[in-house]
């Protein structure tokens, strides 16, 4: 991998001195060959001085002897083109895909997608986080900088660039907002102001502790009255795509089987009488090789026998929401936060709450509910003061 002069040829001349070549005075003098040990191709850096080629040339060799070397050519593509190529080789659900093409769209090309991938550094990245922080809450920021920093991540494993860029960068921070759970009457209040079609969504939420997404997919198979128990199995979900369709759960930890309350077990029942549920089609994509079209009965429809969508069901549950005395922007998931509040302040442990809300570890359910378990500090008091008991009495020396 030799530095060469390309103003001067190897030749010299009668008095001993090298000759100058045909580019001599014009462009950068000073060339650093090597050979891609991935391709066999041979590769050319300019420089404008000596040193900066033989210290380029020295980091090749070392790069290429600890088998990390990156091909400077690789880099130059801009950040919009290898993101758009990134977005499309990962395996994204749905919801995610465009959640992820949505925000790089609006948030990340428009301030680094025309930078050259290889020249984009932490300052450019910290640029970005201070200006999108102006725009966005400190957990979305946070969502995006993982996608981003995930990329950039995949960039380097890839060989295209060398270091990670996202590395480092401080984040906002999220502060914790006190979250409004409502109290029993405030359940049952807007539970009533819903239309009689909907009214049980609002009993399973709160009994059940169900998210919203898997409220609406629930089928009349998965309700044994018999067992007292819910099959949780799959989520309805609506996206740009495949409009409303039956998809896979959040997490491995998401299906699962839960308790089904006396109240709601009642309610359930009387939902079911009064508006048996008729099979609808839809696309199952549960399992992504195999997508099927199959009859679902879903337990809860709009009046017109439509299966039930964020959108769908936003304007029902706002007017009950408003109607019932909560605050405004209370959503349907925040009666899953009642049910897991309930289970805390009755003493069920953090292991038991998980399971019950299909959280994928306990440390998102400590993460979440945290500040729910206010007596542990008083419960510790009392477990070493129920063992030590009163100090003894010092005998007094003689």
């Amino acid at each position: 991998m030799p530095v060469d002069d390309l103003w001067y040829l190897k030749k010299r001349g009668g008095d001993g001195k090298p000759l100058p070549s045909k580019r001599y005075g014009r462009g950068k003098r000073w060339r650093c060959r090597w050979v891609d040990p991935e391709t066999g191709e041979p590769r050319v850096e300019l420089f404008e001085k000596k040193s900066d080629a033989e210290r380029h040339d020295a980091n090749v060799r070392a790069d290429i002897s600890r088998g990390q070397y990156v091909d400077p050519r690789a880099g130059k593509i801009t950040v919009k083109d290898y993101a758009e190529q990134w977005r499309k080789d990962q395996i994204h659900d749905v919801s995610t895909a465009e959640r992820v093409e949505r925000s790089f769209r609006r948030h990340v090309y428009p301030l680094l997608g025309d930078n050259r991938l290889g020249a984009v550094r932490g300052a450019h990245i910290r640029a970005w986080v201070k200006d999108r922080s102006a725009e966005l809450a400190p957990s979305s920021l946070g969502v995006m900088f993982v996608d981003l920093k995930a990329m950039f991540g995949d960039a380097v494993d890839d060989r295209v660039i060398g270091f990670n860029p996202c590395q480092g960068v401080t984040l906002p921070s999220v502060e914790r907002e006190d979250r409004f759970v409502p109290s029993a009457e405030q359940v049952h209040a807007v539970a009533a102001e819903l239309p009689s079609h909907y009214r049980a969504i609002a009993y399973v939420a709160a009994g059940c502790g169900l998210r919203p997404s898997e409220v609406f997919g629930l089928e009349l198979g998965h309700v044994d009255f018999l067992r007292r128990e819910v099959q949780i199995d799959q989520q309805l979900k609506r996206t740009k795509d495949r409009g409303i369709h039956v998809s896979k759960l959040k997490t491995q930890t998401s299906r699962r089987t839960v308790e089904l309350p006396a109240v709601v077990s009642e309610v359930l029942a009387q939902h079911i009488e009064t508006h048996l549920p008729e099979p609808v089609e839809l696309d199952d994509w549960r399992d992504r090789r195999k997508p099927e079209r199959r009859a679902a009965r879903l337990l809860f429809a709009s009046s017109t026998g439509r299966p039930l969508y964020r959108g769908l069901w936003s304007s029902a549950w706002k007017g009950a929401v408003r109607r019932s005395g909560l605050p405004t922007g209370f959503g349907l998931h925040g009666l899953r936060h009642y049910f897991a509040t309930l289970l805390i302040h009755s003493g069920a442990s953090v292991k038991t709450v998980q399971l019950a809300l299909g959280h994928s570890t306990p440390t998102v359910t400590l993460n979440t509910y945290l500040h729910e378990w206010p007596d542990a500090i008083d419960r510790t008091r009392s477990l070493v003061d129920g063992a030590l008991g009163a100090v003894p009495p010092v005998a007094k020396a003689q």
